[in-house]
């Protein structure tokens, strides 16, 4: 009995198989978009602002006002150009050339003795995000020439007044570049793109193609069946994430801090809440093009914009981040940035393993009975 049941089963194994290797859009949506989206999140995808053109309006010759622009000139951040007045310097940001700029008034030096200097920071503010990081930049770099200033004097004072100088140090990312949550967040997607919309459209194109009919009258069962369809797409999953680790490790430098086992093991239930999505789906509209569909916003949008992946679910409203509480990939974003960035931290992973096996197995469930009652 057992054989002929395992018999049967990867019979249907084989079968999956070799329609996923004859298909050319299991191809191009099982390797060829994966490496697309790693190229593109990878390289040309980027948080970290750099190179920002900013105009600089020195009217004071002093040692004081230099330090603040060899602060500006040395930093990765801008790129500087000189501006001989502040009217010149508006031109500069009214036609799009720079995104900023830095005045340093005529008795900017006397007033940093009295310490009661300031420096004026003018940002486009066209887009408030990177506005605010560029202010943040530009208001470390006049802090850091303060600093400067205030060693070579020997004074307690810096250039903008300010007593105390600011040590920080970063956790986890030193590096402060943004693929390193960019480049975990992106296995979300791929693992999602193959594990939920490629099988959403298995069982309906068995529906449209009338194949289903043919399987009535063999001895074949429901479990049997959705073994078959797990199989082929959770093995070309776990392809995917290991395609992901190869490009963050030797494309993209991104440290990996974790256990590589701890790793395959939340892929797996992840990948398993992925496959299941998309057969129930599939079982249940029975159509490729409405199937592809709801999976595309049913699981994809919600893995880009409500996992944490790029946004900081801490950002937005109440509703909205309720909401997120609903989508697996939240908790397996989460997973991934722990583990490869701060590595086994088992306070993080086991809470959000738990959540994605119990949303597995319920997938699973829902899958067989929708299967089932096709079948019927």
């Amino acid at each position: 009995m057992l054989a002929a049941k395992v018999r049967r089963v990867l019979a249907l194994v084989r079968k999956e198989g070799r329609q996923v290797i004859r298909d050319p859009s299991s191809f191009a949506i099982g390797v060829v978009l994966p490496l697309m989206l790693i190229l593109l999140f990878g390289y040309a995808m980027s948080l970290d602002v750099k190179h920002v053109p900013i105009a600089l309006v020195i009217d004071d010759p002093s040692v004081d006002a230099r330090e603040i622009v060899a602060s500006f000139q040395l930093s990765p951040y801008f790129e500087t150009k000189q501006a001989r007045s502040m009217a010149d310097a508006q031109e500069l940001m009214l036609s799009g050339k720079v995104e900023g700029i830095v005045l340093v008034q005529s008795d900017f030096a006397r007033r940093a003795a009295e310490g009661d200097a300031s420096v004026q920071i003018v940002v486009d503010g066209i887009d408030g995000n990177t506005a605010r990081i560029i202010e943040a930049y530009a208001g470390a770099a006049v802090a850091q020439a303060g600093v400067r200033v205030a060693a070579e004097s020997g004074s307690d004072s810096t250039a903008g007044g300010a007593q105390a100088v600011v040590e920080s140090q970063l956790w986890f990312n030193s590096a402060d570049d943004s693929r390193y949550f960019l480049v975990p967040g992106l296995i979300v997607l791929i693992i999602t793109l193959i594990g939920a919309f490629m099988t959403s459209m298995v069982v309906a194109r068995e529906w449209e193609r009338g194949t289903f009919e043919a399987l009535f009258v063999t001895p074949v069962r429901t479990d049997e069946i959705l073994i078959s369809k797990i199989v082929p797409y959770f093995l070309l999953g776990m392809g995917g994430l290991l395609l992901c680790m190869a490009s963050a490790k030797f494309l993209f430098d991104v440290p990996f801090r974790g256990s590589f086992v701890t790793l395959l093991g939340a892929s797996m239930l992840y990948l398993l809440v992925s496959v299941a999505t998309g057969l129930l789906i599939s079982s249940t509209l029975k159509s490729q093009f409405l199937a592809s569909q709801v999976t595309l916003v049913a699981t994809f949008m919600p893995a880009l914009m409500l996992s944490g992946f790029i946004y900081d679910l801490r950002s937005v409203p109440l509703v909205i981040r309720l909401v997120s509480y609903l989508v697996p990939a939240r908790y397996y974003v989460s997973l991934l940035q722990t583990m490869f960035l701060a590595g086994d931290v088992w306070s993080v992973i086991l809470p959000n393993a738990a959540v994605l096996a119990v949303v597995a197995v319920v997938m699973l469930a829902l899958t067989a009975r929708a299967t089932r009652k096709s079948l019927g």
